[in-house]
């Protein structure tokens, strides 16, 4: 069993209420309030911003130019690509990116953002690796779970997110982040495996956290 396997095997129990949250689920029938889900992305825009940074982070901390190089991809691949669904969704609504980028960002994402923060900048490359894992591997799979049935009408509201979500592109970001993190995990030492396997449980409550706070639409309560 590879470490990024014995991850995702630790962490089963919270992706498989992923995969029952509410908000998932009504996402993949096309019943999610729009309300909910405007709220959901400009949450997630302000998130990707931060992961474009933790990228960033992962580039300057790499051990080979490849992996240096991927990371940079990464950066533009989270900016350009994932960005232009936020910002094809914004028009939809009248938002500029300036509106989606002035939105306060939410307790809960405020949290999760920190906690990347904190290990990318402070932990070895496999734990800055692994904190961010969650995000492109659970929206992989779940993608391709709401898609199992084959891909969504041209009539689904949310048809352009679950294509990007269940695409093979995106598949192979997470294949590449596991692939690393494996690699990673051949040299670390006990204790570092251990920091790894608590960031990534850490961020995948986190993923969950970030279906209910959109299903709820979170505000600071002060």
């Amino acid at each position: 069993m590879t470490f990024s396997e014995h991850l995702r095997q630790s962490a089963a129990p919270i992706w498989k209420a992923q995969l029952r949250h509410p908000f998932v689920v009504a996402l993949g029938k096309g019943t999610l309030s729009l309300h909910k889900f405007q709220y959901y992305i400009l949450q997630d825009a302000r998130y990707l911003e931060e992961l474009a940074r933790i990228f960033a982070v992962g580039a300057a901390k790499a051990d080979d130019a490849d992996t240096a190089i991927r990371f940079a991809q990464l950066i533009e691949e989270t900016i350009v690509v994932e960005r232009s669904l936020h910002e094809c969704y914004g028009k939809r609504w009248k938002l500029s990116l300036q509106d989606m980028r002035s939105t306060p960002i939410s307790p809960t994402n405020y949290a999760y953002c920190r906690h990347m923060r904190s290990v990318a900048q402070s932990g070895t490359l496999g734990e800055l690796t692994v904190v961010a894992l969650p995000c492109a591997w659970v929206y992989c799979e779940v993608g391709q779970h709401l898609l199992r049935k084959g891909p969504p009408q041209s009539s689904h509201p949310y048809r352009e997110w679950l294509e990007l979500y269940s695409s093979p592109e995106f598949a192979n970001v997470a294949k590449w982040m596991r692939n690393l993190v494996n690699r990673c995990a051949r040299t670390a030492g006990k204790a570092e495996k251990a920091r790894m396997e608590e960031a990534f449980l850490i961020s995948s409550r986190y993923e969950w956290m970030f279906w209910d706070m959109a299903w709820r639409e979170e505000r600071w309560p002060v």
